[in-house]
């Protein structure tokens, strides 16, 4: 933990220094803005194995000045399919976003978007406790886990979806989907035999699914119904390894294989979360001149592989507007109740733009965890498959977007 004084104050602040946290700093540094990022952990974050990057999400990369390097991580992901063992392996072409379409192991993306920032720019060991607001001049106030504390002229939240910023916000909890899902990397050291694409193996209400990182690298992850295990998940990788290679008996040798040979430290074991789209319809999402981003703004399940392209989507539309309107300031206004006006003003900016694109997607992976979770035939799954169909007759129309340049 580094020293912090009894009180600082910084400018910007970001909470959090996951995905969305390191992106947010280096749109804004792209931008010629300087924030601090307090991240509760001592190193770099990289839970969650890998993540699939769409076309959407590359655009943001680019805009963002790190998307050459990630190309040279991860191979080019070409299609995908499904196989459903109860009825003899049948097969099935998943209908497949075009372009660019990668799996990113998740620490060399959090890697990449580290070694871009200005140096001591993220101070580690630090777990924001509080958020309060001085009614004077508007400037958020965060108390630190060490007792001290940090003044902000701007706050951004981008503190995952258990967020302290988030909840000084009065944005809702997240709820929990009736799914549980598994996430591992598998190494294999002289080649795997797998082609360059998603392939989603089903057998009853378990789901196995996989994603070549690159020519020795596989990421997989397991989806099940939380009625099926015990309330409490363990926590030895040897145990979640123990009770996935279970859930998959009867799947074919080589994902049973794969997931035996997983590597342990890449396993992990969530419940699955969401924020309620309907929700995020009327949510607020700024106060004075604080925000979120990243799930502190919109949790959604996996099932979309959208989550991380949407926190770096969000970086890059959050510069954009933050930038405009700081650039367009004196430096006697900096210090003024102006500009608590010009955050304001910016921030709206940026909930507008992102907001009914959240909700797409929340939508969206709402429904789909709905699909997983319910039982065969039952009139959950039979609504949410009609509302599906319904508002989304396109679905990769999610891997279109362009967030537009920083």
């Amino acid at each position: 933990m580094d020293a912090v004084r009894e009180e600082e104050e910084h400018e910007v602040v970001i909470v959090g220094g996951g995905i969305g946290g390191l992106a947010t700093a280096l749109a804004l540094h792209r931008k010629g803005l300087r924030s601090v990022v307090y991240e509760r952990s001592e190193s770099l974050r990289a839970e969650g194995s890998a993540i699939g990057v769409f076309r959407n999400g590359w655009r943001a990369l680019d805009q963002l000045g790190v998307g050459d390097v990630l190309r040279d991580k991860a191979i080019l992901v070409q299609g995908g399919q499904d196989i459903w063992v109860d009825e003899g392996n049948q097969q099935q072409p998943i209908p497949f976003p075009g372009g660019e379409a990668r799996c990113l192991k998740r620490s060399d993306l959090i890697k990449a978007l580290a070694d871009a920032l200005p140096p001591e720019t993220v101070r580690f060991g630090y777990k924001v406790v509080a958020v309060t607001m001085d009614p004077k001049n508007m400037f958020p106030t965060l108390t630190l886990n060490n007792g001290s504390s940090i003044r902000a002229k701007v706050l951004i939240g981008c503190d995952g979806s258990n967020s302290v910023v988030a909840d000084f916000l009065g944005i809702k909890p997240t709820r929990l989907f009736a799914l549980c899902a598994v996430r591992g990397l598998t190494s294999y050291p002289n080649g795997h035999v797998f082609s360059p694409e998603l392939v989603r193996i089903k057998r009853d209400r378990v789901m196995v699914g996989r994603i070549p990182v690159d020519n020795n690298l596989v990421y997989w992850f397991v989806t099940v119904p939380l009625s099926w295990l015990d309330r409490k998940f363990p926590d030895d990788p040897e145990l979640i390894r123990k009770l996935t290679t279970k859930i998959t008996e009867g799947f074919p040798s080589d994902a049973v294989e794969m997931i035996e040979g997983s590597d342990l430290d890449s396993l992990s074991i969530t419940h699955l979360r969401y924020h309620a789209p309907w929700e995020m319809l009327v949510g607020r999402f700024r106060r004075g001149p604080i925000t979120v981003a990243g799930d502190a703004m919109h949790a959604m399940g996996p099932f979309l592989g959208q989550g991380g392209s949407a926190a770096l989507e969000d970086a890059v539309v959050l510069a954009r507007n933050l930038g405009r309107k700081i650039a367009s300031l004196s430096p006697y206004e900096r210090g003024k109740e102006i500009m608590t006006d010009k955050i304001g003003q910016a921030f709206d900016q940026y909930v507008e733009e992102r907001r009914m694109r959240m909700v797409r997607l929340a939508t969206q992976a709402y429904l789909t965890g709905l699909i997983l979770g319910s039982p065969p035939m039952s009139i959950t799954k039979f609504i949410a498959a009609i509302i599906m169909v319904i508002l989304f007759r396109d679905r990769n129309e999610h891997a279109k977007f362009d967030c537009g340049n920083l």
